[in-house]
């Protein structure tokens, strides 16, 4: 084989090594963020559930947001 034959396959081989390993790396960030929103949307979950829950007990208790407006400010009822 000439010189510039086993350059251009050398250049080749690192060229593929360096494009199978950027690849990898991708692969590995992105299953790492798309972790990441799974754990977000379960904490999204469960703050939607506490809400909920603490808004339950607000309606209980009386202290609903309407509760506010049947109020009378001034002692007459409407």
């Amino acid at each position: 084989m000439s010189r510039a034959s086993k350059a251009f396959l050398a250049l080749s081989a690192v060229g593929t090594v360096c494009t199978v390993a950027a690849v990898h790396f991708n692969q590995a960030r992105e299953r790492q963020r798309l972790h990441e929103g799974t754990l977000r949307d379960l904490e999204r979950l469960e703050r939607k559930k506490e809400n909920a829950r603490r808004q339950e007990e607000d309606w209980k208790s009386g202290f609903g947001p309407l509760e506010a407006e049947r109020r009378p400010v001034d002692g007459v009822p409407r």
